[in-house]
């Protein structure tokens, strides 16, 4: 496989869609919700806040298929095939960009991991040793880049928040999520944008290692077993990290009560 080759990525071709109009807006407005998600192309299953999403055997089954389907794409692609690696792109494309967009929170930086990502992805394919699946190491890659990402903002003091629109003019990406189950009922809305807003802030304060594996284990339903291995640490470290950043966001919200 030739790491020189361009990559074409969806929605590369001209100007690229904004992850409002490919249907993300959901990233944004999970924090009341935490829905569960182990696999991004594995049926959903929504699970109360703290409990854990137990998957049926159809979904069990539904996960070995696709887990057979990514490592014969990965192999074909390990001997140069470009049209399996285009097809795991598409299959993970919207995930990857789901991700970034709400650990980060800016689509500016959230489309350039999302590019980063598959890049990276694609020159470092031919490692893949098939000791897990190919959306953990994928995932690992977009966490890593975006922890950089996250570190880089705090040492900035960044709004991350605050994105640009085309004429470079600052836009607030909360602003533009409207939650349609609001209807016409403005105090609703009004609640849910200022809690939200509230969480955003709390977990700002987080440090970046303590937000992503927050964000991974609560909006991406990842278990902290998976976790502790896209962090490259063990699931104990990742277990005393996330309880260390739930304290913190209770402390954070309980202020504003």
């Amino acid at each position: 496989m030739n790491a020189s080759d361009a990559i074409v990525l969806p929605g590369d071709v001209g100007r690229r869609r904004s992850p409002f109009a490919l249907g993300l807006e959901e990233t944004l407005t999970q924090s009341s919700t935490l829905l569960a998600v182990e696999s991004p192309s594995v049926p959903r299953a929504v699970a109360q806040p703290g409990a854990r999403a137990r998957l049926t055997a159809e979904q069990m089954e539904v996960r070995q298929q696709q887990r057979a389907e990514d490592d014969e794409l990965i192999r074909q692609a390990q001997k140069g095939d470009r049209a399996a690696f285009d097809t795991l792109v598409r299959r993970y494309d919207r995930s990857v960009l789901r991700l970034a967009l709400h650990m980060l929170g800016n689509e500016q930086d959230a489309q350039d991991v999302h590019q980063d990502a598959f890049i990276k992805a694609y020159r470092h394919l031919s490692n893949f040793r098939f000791e897990c699946s190919f959306y953990t190491w994928l995932y690992r890659i977009v966490t890593n880049l975006c922890l950089d990402q996250l570190r880089r903002r705090k040492s900035r003091r960044e709004d991350p928040s605050t994105a640009t629109d085309a004429a470079g003019e600052e836009m607030d990406l909360l602003a533009n999520i409207t939650d349609g189950r609001a209807g016409a009922n403005p105090a609703r809305e009004l609640e849910r944008k200022t809690m939200h807003t509230a969480i955003q802030s709390a977990l700002d304060e987080l440090t970046p290692r303590e937000r992503t594996v927050f964000e991974l284990k609560h909006y991406q339903g990842l278990k902290l077993r998976t976790i502790g291995e896209m962090l490259s640490t063990t699931e104990e470290t990742a277990k005393n990290t996330l309880f260390r950043a739930t304290r913190k966001l209770r402390a954070k919200l309980a202020e504003v009560r």
